[in-house]
């Protein structure tokens, strides 16, 4: 395949790598710091796919310009969720595909529907409260972090008595904390947790590299070509 990247940190220096041992070509870096081309530079005879990790500012913009030169696009920026019924619109609009992850660890997808059937559980049963804790390296400027997030939604949806989160300790019983800390080089650790008079029961998935995620949003991009619509992990994995 031949792959456009968008955005050349951490996360596309690893695809790339990656990409070139799966036996794919690098069709171009689109990138502010690292070349000076342009998404308008590549159309679907140049490019097969476009893999997105830049910044929650320019996520949605990036998608668009990839939707509107019909190259199917994996997004793997986060804090842009705010826009995305936008994207979604906009990819129903043009016949276009969109695949976004808020992770794209295989692991943290099934810690995503592990979390969910135990949320389930855990409010069966009562007695319990329930938090989440996320940490990640100082870098990372979306707090809390797209996964802490859709962690939080999936307990919201399955423990009713939590009915909104909060981006600190939680002031009332109805409010789903989510701890956010910055430190060093960590990759990324999600932790939930419930608590009662008589245990604790946790749900934990820490990343020890950032290989995990490349290889996902690798598998996306290879599953996405010749599909139309949004789509997301749990299609990718049959979740």
């Amino acid at each position: 395949m031949k792959i456009l990247l968008i955005g050349y940190g951490k996360m596309g220096q690893t695809i790339a790598a990656l990409a070139a041992e799966r036996g794919h070509e690098i069709a171009g870096i689109v990138d502010l710091h690292a070349s000076q081309l342009n998404i308008t530079d590549f159309t679907p005879a140049t490019a097969d796919v476009a893999i997105e990790f830049t910044h929650p500012d320019s996520a949605l913009a990036n998608i668009a310009a990839c939707l509107r030169q019909g190259i199917p696009v994996v997004c793997g920026s986060t804090g842009w969720l705010h826009h995305f019924e936008e994207a979604k619109t906009l990819t129903k609009e043009l016949n276009g595909s969109l695949f976004y992850a808020s992770n794209y660890s295989v692991g943290v997808n099934l810690f995503f529907h592990f979390n969910e059937y135990m949320a389930a559980k855990m409010h069966q049963f009562g007695g319990y409260d329930v938090s989440v804790r996320e940490i990640h390296h100082t870098q990372k400027i979306d707090q809390p972090s797209g996964t802490a997030l859709t962690t939080a939604e999936g307990i919201i949806r399955h423990f009713p008595s939590k009915t909104s989160w909060r981006n600190e300790p939680a002031q009332t019983e109805a409010e789903l904390a989510i701890l956010s800390e910055r430190t060093g080089d960590a990759v990324g650790t999600h932790i939930v947790t419930y608590t009662s008079a008589v245990d604790t029961l946790e749900l934990k998935h820490e990343a020890h590299s950032r290989e995990g995620f490349a290889m996902g949003a690798l598998l996306a991009a290879e599953w996405l070509p010749g599909r139309k619509g949004v789509f997301g992990m749990k299609e990718l994995l049959d979740l």
